[in-house]
């Protein structure tokens, strides 16, 4: 029999709390997070959700929801369960599209009307074990996603008794408790089925499969009341759940395999002459040289921040699997680390440990303005690693590990996620995206122009008029290019 659920006061939902969801984002938080949807999002099974105008990524969440029974404010984590009625599934729908202004709130992508389909039926909380709740989600028939509350990174009742101690849940208020890996990008015409299911309780109790259709809206955004759509890699990476699937490139270096050939050959003083002739004097990471000298790295960007070092701070930052862990656990092929060391060398600010960990993870380097412990062992492991040197001090002496993949300062030069990164014998730079094929085309062939004038000084010809070349000297360069084509 399928049971009324009626609109909720209050949905708070959970941003991350599967390990295999975790995993598959390369980062496990240390406690729950919250954020709040709109009751107006709450559909019945059966019915329809619409993807807007001008969007691509809309993605289903299948989860265990939880309906709470009596109020619960400041309980236990013995008493939480206690005062959850019942268990049913939701659909926690988002719109990738629409994250970037709304940051972790998730106002607009997960706001829409039919964003939460719930039920249809509900099962009695108190008849099931917390810790065996199975939910599954299947698209097109297709089963897409399977696991159950036992995967949970926290127990159910945590979310319970962590929420009471800021407000008072209501009777009525639901709680959306995560997704497991597998969620991804539907389109209209898709049907997604969720179901979730107590295997192992006497009768087997069952949402029953809550059905929501995918349509497709035709009313534009109106960008004179609010921000539009917008989507990037990072974005269609995490709405698929892998670059493979959001049909990105292996490895989600951002270079094409010319781009990358071509940055190989380019040096940094070329590049960064470039790059100032482009109005760009910022773009060079001063203080930093390499641990192999010869070293060449070429990749894209993912960074890390370092704040001063605060006792309390760092309690709550430094320890457990904090923003530095993360980002050498998630570090993609071809991808460097630049980390924010405020440019102090006194303490180091990665060690063998973690080099290992990069370069199993296939990273091509890692630049940081601070120090490197374990240098030697760095060194022989074989990592690329610009730093400022040596220094056998741990983290906690000047830094506190703050956050990840937000833009940095890295050696007096701002650096954003997915800039591209060359380093060589005269250093780093930091080159925007959008014009490193112009930049690099440029820079060889100012390379081979600089090859030819030094093949003439070679010869016996005086630097005057030809470094740089006067109009006649240019005339004889063109020439002899034109002769070389011919000949090839």
């Amino acid at each position: 029999m399928t049971d009324q659920i009626a609109r909720p006061g209050k949905i708070i939902a959970i941003h991350l709390s599967y390990a295999s969801r975790a995993d598959q984002r390369g980062r496990r938080p240390a406690h729950p997070s919250y954020f709040f949807k709109v009751a107006s999002s709450i559909a019945a099974s059966g019915g329809t959700v619409e993807r807007p105008a001008g969007t691509e990524l809309l993605a289903f969440e299948g989860e265990i929801a939880l309906v709470i029974g009596t109020p619960a404010r400041r309980v236990s984590l013995e008493n939480a369960w206690s005062h959850v009625a019942s268990v049913t599934a939701a659909n926690d729908l988002g719109l990738y599209d629409l994250r970037a202004n709304d940051k972790g709130s998730n106002v607009r992508s997960k706001g829409g009307d039919g964003y939460t389909p719930l039920g249809p039926n509900l099962i009695d909380a108190q008849t099931v074990d917390p810790a065996a709740i199975r939910v599954r989600t299947w698209v097109n028939g297709e089963l897409r996603q399977d696991d159950d509350s036992a995967g949970l990174i926290f127990p159910l009742a945590q979310f319970v008794a962590d929420l009471s101690q800021h407000f008072t849940l209501e009777t009525g208020d639901v709680i959306l408790t995560g997704t497991p890996a597998g969620s991804s990008v539907i389109v209209p015409g898709d049907v997604v089925e969720v179901a979730v299911d107590a295997p192992n309780a006497p009768g087997a109790p069952t949402s029953g499969r809550l059905v929501t259709t995918v349509t497709q809206g035709d009313v534009p955004f109106d960008e004179t009341l609010g921000s539009l759509p917008t989507v990037d890699d990072k974005q269609r990476t995490e709405a698929w759940g892998s670059a493979e699937e959001a049909g990105i490139a292996s490895g989600s270096t951002g270079l094409s395999p010319d781009l990358r050939a071509k940055l190989e050959k380019a040096p940094t003083a070329g590049l960064s002459s470039q790059l100032r002739k482009r109005g760009l004097h910022h773009c060079f990471i001063d203080g930093v040289s390499a641990n192999l000298p010869g070293t060449k790295i070429v990749g894209t960007a993912r960074t890390l921040r370092f704040i001063p070092a605060r006792e309390d701070l760092f309690n709550t930052h430094g320890g457990g699997y904090n923003a530095q862990k993360r980002l050498f656990d998630a570090v993609g092929d071809g991808e460097i680390i630049v980390i924010e060391a405020r440019g102090d060398a006194t303490t180091g600010t990665l060690g063998d440990i973690l080099a290992l960990r990069a370069q199993a993870r296939g990273a091509a380097g890692v630049v940081t303005d601070g120090g490197v412990r374990d240098f030697d062992e760095v060194t022989r492991i074989g990592l690329p690693v610009f730093s400022q040197g040596a220094h056998p001090s741990v983290l906690g002496r000047k830094h506190v590990p703050w956050e990840l993949d937000v833009t940095i300062g890295c050696g007096g030069a701002a650096v954003q996620p997915g800039d591209i990164i060359v380093g060589d014998g005269d250093g780093v730079v930091v080159i925007p995206p959008s014009i490193a094929a112009e930049v690099v085309d440029a820079t060889l062939a100012q390379e081979d122009e600089d090859a030819w004038i030094a093949e003439q000084v070679e010869a016996g010809h005086p630097v005057d008029g030809l470094f740089p070349m006067n109009a006649e000297w240019r005339a004889t360069y063109e020439a002899s290019r034109t002769t070389d084509g011919e000949r090839a």
